[in-house]
């Protein structure tokens, strides 16, 4: 099911049938080297299976991102419910591009994308990107949608803190916030 379209990509919900293309993500340690290392073909079958029921109990997930000329799976970007962070509930827009992927602003435009898309479409009041410290590139994309630097947060087996980055409907409904 697509659940969004820009300019030169398109946002559907994960599919079996995109265990492949996603294991180019998930399985590269390069990629995976701010997140939770790189993982196995097996993983990624669960971590679609997940997503489907993310969409069957929440109603969003992480969706496939794929490039509207070819019609080819090149990572995912969503949104995924965080109980407590900082003591708060939030909602984080998450992304990664496979590397051949990188350098062309698809992250910005799919992260734009589903921003707009939760706060028009889904109603949501805030959402946030927990970011490595060091992923220079990742936080770039985080101001280029508009989000500024809020906290750090420490979670349970990390060894260092991420920085929380935040955008409210409010701030992005009046222009105060960067489009």
């Amino acid at each position: 099911m697509i659940v969004l379209e820009t300019e030169r990509l398109i946002l559907r919900h994960v599919e079996l049938g995109d265990t492949e293309s996603l294991y180019g993500v998930f399985g590269d340690v390069e990629v995976m080297r701010f997140g939770i290392g790189a993982q196995t073909l097996a993983w990624v079958k669960d971590w679609i299976a997940e997503q489907q029921d993310q969409y069957a109990t929440r109603g969003f997930g992480a969706w496939a991102v794929m490039l509207k000329t070819s019609g080819g799976v090149i990572g995912y970007c969503g949104l995924f419910d965080f109980p407590d962070v900082n003591g708060q509930p939030e909602v984080e827009i998450g992304y990664r591009l496979a590397r051949a992927h990188w350098g062309y602003g698809y992250a910005t435009e799919a992260v734009t994308g589903v921003r707009d898309y939760a706060f028009e479409t889904l109603g949501m009041r805030r959402l946030i990107a927990m970011i490595d410290p060091h992923n220079s590139a990742s936080i770039r994309v985080a101001i280029k949608a508009g989000m500024k630097y809020e906290s750090d947060v420490m979670f349970d087996g990390y060894d260092h803190p991420d920085h929380v980055y935040a955008i409210e409907q409010s701030n992005f409904e009046d222009g105060t916030e960067q489009r």
